[in-house]
């Protein structure tokens, strides 16, 4: 009778022990957490529109520490999410390059686009002046080349609106589109390349 209530004892004592140390370590996840979570809610403000995949491997993993905190794995989820807020460092840092990456060929590109633009606009406007088309220019392929140049500054005007508003990303795809289409109006009207060495 004494061994089993020794025993009780024991066990209740390791029960007790075990839950001072969950409980224990359960503020300091829960705090943690809130941490991760105001620096990966910063970070995504910041870096979604340049590195959205890295943005959301930080958004799983901190999703991943608040689940061990469900379950009661609060250690677990504390060293999950005090390694958040380096991670989430490092995705600025990541966001901070690519914007410089690509701000760069913004320059290059919104440096080159609008003298294209421009040449093509000038070219039509001669040739619209003209009594007859170069033999080269049939009236469909010029209507073609003049509905093109319609499109490509309308095109140019979104990718514009697109970097100012921080999207990098989509300005750079929509101005690299509109620069091949540009040079492909260029072709269509018998002009050369500007670009080309």
């Amino acid at each position: 009778m004494k061994k089993n209530l020794f025993s009780l004892v024991i066990v209740m004592f390791v029960c007790a022990f075990f839950l001072i140390s969950c409980s224990s370590d359960k503020g300091p996840a829960d705090l943690a957490i809130k941490a991760a979570e105001t620096a990966v809610n910063a970070t995504k403000a910041e870096a979604v529109k340049l590195v959205p995949d890295q943005v959301k491997a930080l958004e799983d993993s901190l999703a991943a520490a608040k689940e061990k905190f469900v379950k009661g794995e609060y250690k677990a989820a504390l060293t999950e999410a005090t390694a958040l807020a380096g991670k989430a460092k490092e995705v600025l840092a990541a966001a901070k390059v690519k914007k410089e990456e690509l701000t760069k060929k913004w320059t290059e590109i919104s440096q080159e686009l609008p003298k294209m633009i421009e040449d093509v606009q000038g070219k039509v406007d001669v040739l619209s002046k003209a009594k007859k088309l170069p033999k080269t220019l049939t009236k469909e392929k010029f209507e073609e080349a003049k509905a093109g140049l319609a499109s490509v500054k309308d095109e140019w005007t979104k990718a514009q609106e697109s970097f100012k508003n921080g999207s990098f990303n989509d300005a750079i795809t929509v101005a690299t589109s509109v620069k091949d289409k540009t040079m492909k109006v260029m072709e269509s009207l018998g002009m050369s390349n500007p670009l080309a060495k």
